[in-house]
Parts: structure tokens; sequence; C-alpha cells
């Protein structure tokens, strides 16, 4: 009798998987999300077509002390920039020449506002301060605002609304302007928005709102509450009833601290206890469906978290860094800091991780952080301070064009690097979550090169170690042993010295029920 013979031969299959260009997403199950997305990105930022890993930053003065406060002053091709902390304010414009400008002061966290050719810091306990130049020499000194019934220590934050200055009364409802349009001195006019708000609360802060990325005449004006509360206003001028018109009361979800607003391209994104959100869709909107228009909707889980545990602590604030093309929102978590960082033009996001800071500022277009002793420059080297920056990547999950069953014999992460450095590189398969050490850029002739070994010489052939070619991009398969129906990519750095970009992944694998 013949032997009936059983057909198990395999089919091989390719397939090319792009970098996780669509950034963190933790809005999405694992079964749905996008295969170009991450469950996890932690220091990689995501581009247009490639993600990269960010650089690091470098001590730029030590000042002894925490540093709350970091704001630039601009005039005249003159640049200034001053940090406070301790209760001090210095100038910093120049490493090799800090000169400390005033001291004595209860609280170092301002808020600023610039307006002609004066830099005036706010706080709600010392009384407000302006920096100016006066016969090319720097000058702060306490602002000369008057008013019946006016505290001026009491004024916490601050705002340029069509060529006047607005101030917030700390604890209170109310808001104080320049009586006359131009003025930055003299005296300032209160208005009560108590019989406005519906809510209670107190002012957090006043905001120009324009929708067509410019200031105009049809500029409105925004007073955000503690309780997310939103009164609009038309015109220029408080005082008379025929310019100045109240367009609506609106609700939206609770702002965090003073420095929750961002201008964002011709729009105000507001940090709340819902996420990033913008005024343009909240306000149209009922707090209910906050969520779904949230600017940072694909990581609100995230902030939700954040929010929610550290909604009083100090530190919350954003910033657009045109250098590089992203906005970074420092966010305060336990005894440390995370950043939440956004690609401007793809609005993917990352989260950078292992950075102590306090406060952030532009200056010079470059970008600096306070941290416990003294000023950094960001994006600068490749290191964080000489200590390894850590970057690691779970991509999502993908069935890599196929729903059968498969096992994945080689996969190749193409990279681009400045230098030599270590990978650790694996799949996880249907939603497991196996965790493997980095590996450092140490520049060790251990380290093997891709095909100088054997695979099955490797002790761990799923964190596989390797060095890439400098400035090519590098591709070569290695071993990768697994089995299932999706498959993760999961990468992870350790480097001292690079700078790193990773474009897409080729996968080798086989299908069919033979493999098992």
């Amino acid at each position: 009798m013949l032997q009936r013979q059983i057909n198990r031969q395999t089919r091989s299959q390719n397939y090319t998987l792009s970098a996780p260009i669509g950034g963190l997403n933790v809005r999405d199950s694992l079964d749905t999300m996008p295969e170009t997305d991450a469950i996890v990105m932690d220091n990689y930022l995501p581009q247009e077509t490639k993600i990269i890993l960010r650089r690091g930053y470098v001590p730029y003065i030590e000042l002894g002390t925490r540093i709350e406060t970091l704001a630039a002053y601009n005039y005249e091709n003159r640049e200034f920039f001053l940090a406070g902390g301790g209760g001090k304010i210095w100038n910093v414009s120049s490493p090799a020449q800090v000169a400390l400008l005033k001291d004595d002061f209860s609280l170092s966290d301002w808020q600023t506002c610039q307006f002609k050719d004066r830099l005036f810091l706010v706080n709600g306990v010392d009384a407000p301060q302006v920096f100016y130049l006066k016969d090319n020499a720097p000058v702060l000194e306490d602002a000369a605002f008057e008013g019946e019934g006016l505290i001026p220590s009491k004024l916490v934050n601050a705002a340029l609304i069509k060529q006047r200055l607005f101030f917030v009364e700390k604890g209170t409802l109310k808001y104080w302007y320049t009586a006359e349009v131009g003025n930055i001195q003299g005296e300032l006019i209160r208005f009560d928005l108590s019989t406005i708000m519906r809510r209670g609360g107190h002012l957090l802060t006043i905001c120009a709102w324009t929708q067509d990325g410019g200031h105009g005449i049809d500029d409105l004006t925004a007073f955000i509450t503690s309780e997310g509360e939103v009164a609009v206003y038309s015109g220029s001028d408080p005082s008379n009833i025929d310019d100045w018109s109240l367009r609506g009361v609106y609700r939206m979800s609770k702002p965090v601290g003073y420095h929750c607003a961002m201008q964002y391209q011709g729009d105000v994104v507001i940090i709340s206890e819902d996420g990033y959100i913008p005024l343009s869709k909240a306000l149209s909107l009922d707090k209910a469906n906050a969520s779904q228009i949230a600017f940072s909707d694909k990581i609100r889980g995230l902030v939700l978290n954040r929010t929610l545990h550290g909604k009083y602590k100090r530190g919350w604030q954003s910033i657009i860094y045109g250098r590089m093309g992203y906005a970074l929102f420092n966010v305060p978590t336990a005894e440390q800091f995370e950043q939440h960082v956004v690609n401007v033009n793809s609005g993917a996001w990352c989260r950078f991780t292992n950075i102590r800071s306090h406060c952030w500022g532009l200056f010079r277009d470059r970008l600096y952080f306070g941290s416990d002793t003294g000023v950094f420059l960001f994006d600068e080297g490749y290191s964080d301070n000489k200590t390894p920056i850590f970057g690691v990547v779970e991509q999502a999950y993908s069935n890599l064009g196929s729903n059968g069953l498969k096992k994945i014999q080689l996969i190749n992460p193409r990279t681009r690097a400045s230098a030599k450095y270590a990978l650790v590189v694996y799949t996880n398969m249907d939603f497991e979550e196996r965790q493997f050490d980095y590996a450092a850029n140490i520049d060790r002739t251990a380290l093997s090169k891709w095909n100088s070994l054997k695979w099955s010489s490797l002790k761990n052939r799923i964190g596989t170690k390797w060095a890439t070619l400098k400035g090519k991009i590098q591709s070569q398969w290695i071993a990768n042993s697994a089995t299932g129906f999706k498959a993760s990519v999961v990468f992870k750095t350790k480097t001292r010295g690079n700078l790193i970009e990773w474009y897409d992944t080729g996968f080798r694998y086989e299908q069919g029920n033979s493999i098992l």
C-alpha cells in the first residue's frame, strides 16, 4: 500500500514595516492601533519619514539654586536672558558675565509679558517688576502702576491685548488693564468678572485669540478661570460699552496652572485636566466631547494620569521650539519631570524622560531649561550632561501583511548613526510583554557586528547587540526567532555619543500550519 505523502512545505514571506512615524498612542487598544504608531516612544522623535533619537543637554550656567523662570527680552536688536530662582533674578545673557539684578523675592515662579521696550514680571506675591535698558544698561525695578483698590503685589499674570496691558489679580475673578492704549506705567482700571462667571473659582490667564494666524482688529480676548469657564470679548477698550462686547461664556476642562496657555498656529492651546485642548475646539462643544477634539487626543490617557496626580505641582508649561519643529509640554510627575512632545507638522507625539526641568525658555532661537542648580542648554550634544540617553520604542502590533500564523526568522531594522552603537532589538508576539535590558554605546571591540558571529552562537538571540556603519544606512538581516499572529518591534538604545535614525524594519517569516 502506498503511503500518503504530506506536504509540509512552508511559504517564506517578506514584509517591510515603516518605523513608527505615527508616534506615541495610548488611546487605541493594542489590537486596533495602526502599525505605524507606538505603544511606547521615549526619547525618540517621530518625523515624516523616520524617527530620530533626541539630542542631549549641556550646562549653560551654574547658579546654585533651583531655577523656576526663564525669560527672554528682545528690543532693537538687543537680546537679554533672565533667570529667576531662590528669590533672585539674574541676567544670564552671557555665561561669562552673569549679573545679579535683584534679590529678596518671596517667589521665583514669574509670569512674564513684553510690551514695547519693557518686560513685565508678576508672581502674585512680590511687587511687579519691569526690565528695560537705561543708557544701554539693564535695569530691573518695581513697575510703576497704581489704581483705586489696587494691591500691585497681587498681580499674578500678564497679557498684551491690542496694544494694552492686562493683568490678573490673584485669587479673584478681577482683572486690571491700562487706562490708555500704549501705556507702560500709570493708572490701571479694574474689571470684575464675578457677575459673568457662574462657577466661581479665580481667574488664571488672559489671552488674545485669533484663528487667522496673526494679530488684528478682529482678535478676541479670552478670560479663563480655574473652573474651566471662558468669557470671550470682542473690542479693545473695556471702559467703552460700545467697544467692548461679551460674545459668550463657555465651558471647557479645568486648566492647570498660570502657565496653561500657549499660542499655537493662530489658536491658543490650553493645558487642562482633559488634555492639551485648542480654544477653537473646546469653546464650541460641551465638556463631554472635549477628549474627542483634544490636541493631545492620542495621548489623552497619559495626560489624564499626570493631571490626576500632579495638577497642583509647579512646573506645568508649554513652549514651541521652532528650530526642531515641535511643541513641548513640561509635566511634573512625583519628584521628577517628563515632557510630552508633538511634531507640529504631523501631530505625532513622543515623550522625553530623564530631564529634570522646572521651567523652559527660548533665547536666540535655542531652547534652555532651569534645573535644580542652574540652567542647561537643550538640544546640544549627544548625552544628558555626560550621562547616557535612554531610548526605547515599542512599535504597535502588525500582522505583517498576513492574518495567519507565522514564524519570524529574520528582521532588518534599517538605521543610520553618527558612530558605532549597540542596540537591543527584538519582537514581542501576540501582546506579550517581554523586557530586555539596554545595550550601552561604549564602543567596545567585544560588541559583534552583524554576521561576524553565527546567529546560533549569540547568548541572547532575541535581544541582539550590533554596531552600524558610520553615516550610512545599515541594511542587514539578523536572527529573530518568534512565532505568533502579530508582532511588535522593540527598539532600545543607551547612547552617549550618537545621532540615531530609524527608517523601517524588514521581516522575513514562514507561514503555514507546519511551523509549530
